[in-house]
Parts: C-alpha cells; sequence; structure tokens
C-alpha cells in the first residue's frame, strides 16, 4: 500500500488528477481521517476539503504513478 499527501489549489487541478488517475486500473482512495472518497470520482473528492493536504492511498509499486501525481504531492 503506497501513501502521498496531495494538496489541490483548484477545481481544475482536481479534474486533471481524476482524469490522470482513472487511466490506471487500480482503486484509489483520496481523504483525511475517517472521511475517505473514490478518488476517482470527482465528486467525491470535491466534496473534501481541498484546502488542505489530504491522504491518497493506492495499492501498487508503479513509478509511473507517482511521476504523474508529482504537480499535485504536498
Amino acid at each position: 500500500m503506497q501513501q502521498v499527501n496531495v494538496k489541490f489549489n483548484s477545481v481544475n487541478q482536481i479534474r486533471q488528477f481524476v482524469d490522470i488517475i482513472d487511466k490506471f486500473d487500480l482503486s484509489f482512495d483520496l481523504g483525511e481521517g475517517r472521511r475517505t472518497v473514490d478518488a476517482k470520482s470527482i465528486l467525491g473528492v470535491m466534496a473534501l476539503d481541498f484546502t488542505r493536504p489530504l491522504q491518497l492511498r493506492y495499492d501498487s509499486d508503479d513509478e509511473r504513478i507517482r511521476e504523474k501525481l508529482t504537480p499535485f504531492i504536498y
């Protein structure tokens, strides 16, 4: 299980983030504490408080994922 902190500055960044991870055939969870959503759901992500860093969790060692997520990593 991989975990990285991500932060978004705008709704456009959320849209880009969801488009990127949607290309991977994996499950991504995003949230903080007990509040977690499917990170591939733009509505779910937008329901979170994205003004603060969020934890992204996924089960893969594929380095391409972290490379693609670099602009969002906090």
